[in-house]
């Protein structure tokens, strides 16, 4: 269960022009990473001020920097253990920078002022935590020798797309917050079942 993540050849597809500039000029993977970072960055900015379709934009950037510092360091041969450190870094970053900016959106929803303790505001924090157990799952399992997985059905592009719905329909704000948990916990569990199959397969 991939998700929109098995849109990813697709999109790096249409990313061609700027994958192939990079390789024959020799930008560095890590100015793409920098750029999807830029890209949360500005997205959350947009998402803070209830400008939803700026942060559509913005978030397509952050997406693209981050698979053009892959798809730049593979096809530069230039792959190496700090990029991939890297990259784990922008992405967790990126993720940040993008609830932080729901967070605030949520919190100017009760009113004049800014209400933090508002359940809206709650459900984008549970929301924001509940997104990192993917990836916890799988450089858990990475570090015991298994696969690193991406992809869904709950992963990077999904919790961009279910951010911009929040955005755009506050009221939405408990629901989304409810289905990026949902999702999130079981992208985990799904991670860490297929981690324990292939780790068993090879043991035995």
């Amino acid at each position: 269960m991939d998700g929109l993540y098995a849109l990813k050849p697709w999109y790096t597809q249409r990313l061609r022009i700027f994958l192939e500039r990079a390789e024959n000029q020799g930008t560095s993977p890590d100015f793409f990473t920098a750029v999807g970072i830029f890209g949360a960055a500005a997205a959350g900015v947009s998402i803070a001020a209830g400008w939803w379709p700026l942060a559509v934009l913005w978030l397509g950037v952050r997406l693209a920097g981050a698979n053009l510092d892959g798809a730049v360091a593979r096809a530069r041969k230039v792959c190496r253990p700090w990029g991939f450190a890297l990259n784990e870094i922008g992405d967790r970053a990126s993720d940040l920078l993008m609830f932080a900016g729901l967070a605030v959106w949520a919190a100017s929803q009760g009113g004049p002022g800014m209400n933090w303790l508002s359940w809206p505001v709650i459900w984008v924090l549970a929301a924001a935590l509940a997104a990192t157990l993917p990836t916890f799952a799988s450089l858990a399992a990475a570090g015991a020798g298994a696969t690193r997985r991406n992809g869904g059905p709950f992963g990077k592009t999904e919790r961009c797309l279910a951010v911009i719905v929040a955005a755009a329909a506050p009221a939405a704000i408990p629901v989304v917050g409810a289905m990026i948990i949902v999702g999130s916990v079981l992208t985990a569990a799904l991670r860490l079942a297929a981690a324990h199959r292939e780790l068993a397969t090879a043991a035995a």
